[in-house]
């Protein structure tokens, strides 16, 4: 992008963070290099290049189940990109009908995330991928080989890991991963209405929420939500540079006990460090109207409660029905717009099942 658009006239106006700022009543450099549009394509790793060949892979073993070992739970069961990158649930149901310990994040714009999972045990889209293979919530494998197995079945698997990767031993994991990592990258929604504000599109958001992004900022959300992608004071795009922050910080209020907020450990479950306890890493709140239920457990339904909630116990502040209102409009402008995806047709074995071991359902059984 380059920081200019064409008016209706076809004239050229600056779009800069600044002039959008400067027309809501908030001046300062800092404030507008806080007001960020989301880039439009998330940059990739060195050692993992995106094509399109292998993105078109990556897609494929996203929404393929049979990597699962039921046969019945893809990556996209849990977060999906036909919706709001999520499922919905307060937390996920894998294979068997387990049901796992966390909410589901969204998976569009993780690739602008810097690290994965809730507690950041994960550096990498490439790395988060191989977690919920053998999660045993989720898609219960026994090991990587063992999925790597299922797709070498596949003639058509096999030929295009051959395209997309060459060697000797194109089928492997690492070789998977990477694929899944391409794909995630392309889920990107940029061009919101508050993208189209922060580049000086003065009219791109309604009053309220222009009222609301103030309201935002003044009761000191942006100490953690800031940044294009709603996730840290900056977007920082180095891998494994998570940031984080303690939740709930403040405890001495009633949404502590109603909504269970103290019984994870958060980031120390994943490190064994008590300082790290109940500390996660904050989420991007891209497109946030779109993946209730909210915070690591789900436990919360709605937006406005969840701006309350945050407001009492991130910043022990009591916000009005009003603020609470314009805030959520203004969140409500971060949706950006979704690229169309197409569902894959996946490879089959001829003849054959991969996914074995479960017997017939016999009568009386279900």
């Amino acid at each position: 992008m380059d920081g200019s658009s064409r008016t209706p006239n076809g004239g050229l106006r600056a779009l800069t963070a600044a002039a959008a700022i400067a027309a809501m009543g908030v001046a300062g450099s800092a404030a507008a290099q806080q007001w960020q549009p989301l880039p439009e394509k998330a940059p990739a790793p060195e050692d993992n290049p995106t094509t399109e060949d292998k993105v078109e892979l990556g897609k494929k073993l996203y929404f393929d189940p049979r990597l699962s070992e039921t046969g019945t739970v893809s990556c996209n069961t849990c977060h999906n990109v036909m919706e709001g990158g999520d499922d919905g649930r307060p937390s996920s149901m894998g294979v068997h009908g387990r049901i796992g310990p966390r909410n589901a994040p969204t998976v569009w714009n993780a690739a602008f995330q810097s690290t994965q999972f809730w507690d950041g045990r994960a550096d990498s889209l490439e790395e988060q991928a191989k977690g919920p293979l053998l999660a045993h919530p989720e898609m219960g494998m026994s090991s990587h080989d063992q999925v790597m197995d299922r797709v070498r079945e596949v003639p058509g698997y096999v030929a295009e890991f051959k395209d997309v990767f060459g060697g000797d031993n194109p089928v492997n994991i690492e070789n998977a991963v990477d694929a899944i990592g391409a794909f995630e990258r392309t889920l990107i929604t940029p061009n919101s209405p508050y993208d189209q504000y922060a580049k000086g599109d003065k009219d791109a958001l309604t009053e309220k929420q222009k009222k609301g992004m103030q309201a935002f900022q003044q009761a000191g959300c942006t100490s953690c939500h800031s940044g294009p992608a709603f996730n840290g004071p900056q977007m920082n795009m180095e891998q494994g540079q998570g940031f984080f922050q303690k939740f709930p910080t403040f405890t001495d209020n009633e949404y502590v006990e109603k909504y269970d907020l103290m019984a994870d450990k958060g980031r120390a479950e994943a490190t064994g460090n008590d300082a790290h306890k109940h500390m996660y890493k904050v989420p991007t709140l891209r497109n946030i109207e779109l993946t209730a239920p909210y915070f690591h457990n789900g436990a919360v339904k709605t937006l406005p409660e969840a701006v309350r909630v945050m407001a009492k116990t991130q910043l022990n502040k009591e916000l009005s029905e009003q603020q609470v209102e314009n805030i959520v409009a203004f969140l409500n402008s971060l949706t950006g717009e979704f690229p169309e995806i197409t569902m894959p047709r996946l490879p089959s074995k001829p003849g054959e099942t991969i996914v074995k071991g479960a017997a017939p359902v016999k009568k009386g059984d279900h």
